[in-house]
């Protein structure tokens, strides 16, 4: 193809795609940058496991997801709080909206995280009422 060089002043009729090439490689930069942070949760250093159940549920929004990266530091999907009972009682609220079927709360815990840090996360949310707990950890990689 080659540039027309006729500048008679009629209409063009040959589509200038530039413009939209600009616009696409715009969008394709935001979306590059955005879609790190649309991660569900906060990011845990989890232990690895030769066989773990892969589940799609850990990773919707409307899930309930106890992050333990390190002792002392517990979170309820992104919001974060230092007391457990503060946690329980977030588990609580948002698992109680639920229907009883969908009432599962997934625990990601650290690496780092000591082992009786998670059973007391464990615990309080037993004594919040639920039972469906889900311990989630990472594949091991094959050699």
């Amino acid at each position: 193809m080659g540039a027309s060089v006729d500048t008679g002043g009629g209409p063009i009729n040959a589509i200038n795609v530039t413009p939209m090439v600009d616009v696409m490689l715009v969008l394709l930069i935001i979306f590059m940058v955005i879609t790190p942070m649309l991660q569900a949760g906060v990011s845990v250093a989890l232990p690895k496991a030769k066989n773990p159940v892969e589940t799609a549920e850990i990773t919707k929004e409307s899930s309930v997801v106890v992050a333990v990266p390190n002792n002392g530091e517990f979170y309820v999907n992104k919001d974060k709080f230092t007391d457990l009972k503060e946690l329980g009682r977030e588990v609580k609220d948002r698992l109680s909206k639920k229907p009883i079927q969908d009432q599962i709360v997934y625990v990601k815990a650290g690496a780092g995280a000591d082992y009786g840090t998670v059973v007391l996360v464990i615990d309080e949310i037993r004594n919040q009422g639920f039972d469906r707990i889900g311990l989630v950890a990472d594949k091991e990689k094959e050699k």
